[in-house]
């Protein structure tokens, strides 16, 4: 019996140590990818939200424990392999508490709140006349100022067809032409109404808004025209405060800290929903990938993995990332991946790119027309957390699956839960991502070197600007009128 315990002592010894000098290589990454791994990260991140009121929108508990989560992994779990840290700040954080509008006939009308939204006067609202404004759809409705030529909307609340231009355009030409509020209809019919958002950069700025249903407008449209006199009420109750919110870091051990491979996805999802696809999917993908990567050794790049807060408010966990990087510390980071909803249930297979990708389009684009995948292209348009990196000149590269229909329908919506996964799709896309990261993890060949020309040294100085902007942002959520509660509401 003692021979056979010190054998199999022994052979637990030399199992561990054989495991310690593994080699890293994109197949081994690869192959450590499976479904049932993803599942498990996303059924966790879809509970967190249904424990949390059915978010894990940033400033909420659903958020904090989302954070919790990853760290648990990274420095809990992984520690020995991995140094971790979190990147704390503060930002406006906003929520629409209640909205609520009632037509001419005393009717509650079906209404969407977009995100910053300001409040109306509490406990009744807006009461007014409605004034109907008129129709371009090529242009956008009420999107120039010349379309406002001739309009009185003193004390009104005036009705525009939403498109084409942004929301908040309108509602800065509706205030400077004395409206109370905005009632928007929505170009198609029925219920199936998207949120967008007026920009923490327009705090102070507009007059509240609803959203309603087209068919809802038509009528009231039709009555003002035949000389009736319609009134309607505006009621929005919301806050805007600063609350602090965390990005999570976690690095290799292993690799040279001037080489470095780093890949990012937004932890944060929108209130109206839990974000399983946008962008808990990109979150499983980079925990996966660095439960792979933690097991091997002997790749001389350094391997980093971001995952940002606040996207979902302006990309602002990654931006307060990149804007922190010195010119030096950004000269490490030898190119960066962004996975930002990479499990859309009819997946497009779209990478995004820009002049300095590099050879970053291709180590992608190889392993998904090997798998019989069509890939699209597109350029990078500032939408996703790879903003701050290539206005630093990082070479970037971003993968993606589509947002709305037809791709994914419950795009910020309640319904992006763990049924709204294409899981053949998201298994192959974290595989190309791991076979990415493991080629450049020991090659920097056709990497280029970081853009440091005259655009991109403006591209600091927009990141600088940016901040500047959402400090005084900060400032105004302290002292304007946007929380219609006698009392500030607790900070997570």
């Amino acid at each position: 019996m003692r021979f056979s315990r010190l054998a199999a002592t022994s052979a637990a010894l030399f199992s561990s140590a054989a495991l310690a000098n593994d080699p890293l290589t994109p197949a081994k990454l690869v192959a450590d990818i499976n479904e049932v791994e993803l599942q498990r990260v996303l059924w966790a991140l879809n509970k967190i939200a249904k424990d949390n009121g059915g978010t894990r929108a940033f400033g909420t508990p659903g958020y904090k424990a989302s954070v919790d989560y990853v760290l648990e992994r990274a420095q809990t779990r992984f520690g020995r392999e991995m140094d971790t840290f979190v990147q704390p700040f503060t930002f406006v954080y906003d929520e629409t508490l209640e909205i609520k509008v009632t037509g001419p006939d005393g009717e509650d009308v079906f209404v969407v709140s977009p995100q910053y939204n300001p409040a109306t006067p509490l406990p009744g609202g807006i009461t007014a006349s409605l004034l109907n404004t008129p129709v371009d759809d090529t242009t956008g409705s009420m999107c120039l100022e010349s379309q406002w030529d001739g309009i009185d909307a003193t004390g009104k609340l005036v009705l525009i067809k939403r498109g084409v231009c942004a929301v908040a355009e309108k509602l800065i030409f509706a205030k400077a032409k004395g409206a109370l509020g905005v009632i928007l209809y929505n170009q198609t019919p029925g219920t199936d109404i998207s949120t967008p958002t007026l920009s923490a950069d327009n705090i102070g700025k507009l007059i509240p808004v609803g959203i309603i249903p087209l068919e809802v407008a038509t009528g009231w449209i039709g009555r003002l025209a035949a000389g009736e006199d319609l009134s309607a009420t505006l009621l929005v109750d919301a806050i805007a405060e600063e609350r602090e919110t965390w990005n999570v870091i976690s690095e290799t051990k292993e690799g040279d800290p001037n080489n470095v491979i780093m890949l990012g996805a937004h932890l944060d999802s929108v209130l109206e929903g839990p974000g399983i696809n946008d962008d808990g999917s990109g979150t499983a993908a980079l925990l996966e990938i660095m439960g792979s990567v933690k097991k091997y050794k002997g790749f001389p790049h350094k391997i980093r993995f971001g995952w940002w807060a606040a996207e979902e408010a302006g990309l602002v966990g990654s931006y307060h990332y990149t804007q922190n990087l010195t010119p030096a510390e950004a000269d490490k980071i030898k190119f960066y991946f962004n996975y930002d909803m990479i499990a859309s249930p009819n997946p497009k297979y779209e990478i995004s790119s820009y002049e300095n990708s590099g050879i970053g389009v291709s180590l992608l684009e190889d392993y998904l027309t090997a798998a019989g995948k069509e890939v699209e292209y597109a350029e990078f348009d500032g939408r996703s957390d790879y903003a701050g990196f290539v206005e630093l000149g990082i070479p970037t590269v971003g993968l993606f699956t589509g947002d709305g229909a037809p791709w994914d329908p419950c795009y910020h919506k309640a319904c992006d839960d763990i049924d709204n996964i294409n899981w053949e799709g998201f298994v192959l896309n974290t595989k190309a991502a791991a076979n990415a990261v493991g080629i450049l993890a020991h090659s920097l060949e056709g990497v280029p070197d970081r853009l440091v020309t005259t655009p991109n040294l403006r591209g600091r100085d927009k990141i600088n600007y940016q901040f500047k902007r959402w400090a005084a942002l900060a400032q105004e959520a302290g002292s304007h009128s946007l929380c219609s509660h006698g009392k500030k509401r607790s900070t997570v």
